[in-house]
């Protein structure tokens, strides 16, 4: 067996493997059934949906490298999400972790176009697998009255900083006005 094939049946495991987790929490929710394939559409890896809100999920796993998406499946994710009524996410699963969700326009840029993600950005940065379901919901040090260094004194306001970088993706054509509105 190839490595290509191997890694492809470890990736169709895996996108499995977030279906039946997705369906676990309530979620409806569906593997498309060309995803991976080459087909004219290009249709997210998986869709779900709770009755209220619905998300076309690109899915990518890796034993530990980083996580690559071309700036094509990252932009055929957008356009379907935005013509379905969905919200785009990329949920990226290293090996030994649990999966990670971002919204596209989260996500490292490559000088090449190429989108990346890190084990290390995924586990500080992404929403994690109980609170992208609504199980649990992340708070931070400075929400809670803790001085995490930032504000006036301690540098740059990261609360700034990240409504700056989510008007930027709004600008730059990487998140959809609805997307950057949910975030804000």
């Amino acid at each position: 067996m190839t490595t290509t094939v191997s890694a492809n049946r470890k990736g169709d495991r895996r996108e499995r493997e977030l279906v039946n987790a997705l369906d676990e929490a309530g979620f409806a929710v569906m593997r498309a059934p060309a995803s991976g394939a080459a087909t004219e559409r290009e249709l997210p890896d998986v869709l779900a949906g709770d009755g209220e809100t619905f998300y076309a999920i690109e899915a990518k796993s890796s034993a530990g490298d980083p996580i690559y998406l071309t700036g094509e499946e990252v932009e055929a994710l957008l356009f379907f999400a935005r013509n379905f009524g969905a919200k785009a996410r990329i949920a990226v699963r290293f090996d030994r972790e649990d999966w990670y969700f971002f919204h596209p326009g989260d996500l490292y840029t490559t000088d090449a176009g190429s989108y990346r993600v890190k084990k290390e950005k995924a586990l500080a940065d992404g929403t994690d697998f109980p609170e992208f379901v609504g199980e649990t919901e992340k708070v931070t040090l400075g929400e809670i009255g803790g001085d995490g260094g930032g504000g006036a004194e301690g540098g740059p306001d990261p609360e700034a900083e990240e409504r700056r970088s989510i008007l930027e993706a709004v600008r730059d054509g990487h998140m959809p006005v609805e997307d950057a509105l949910d975030v804000l």
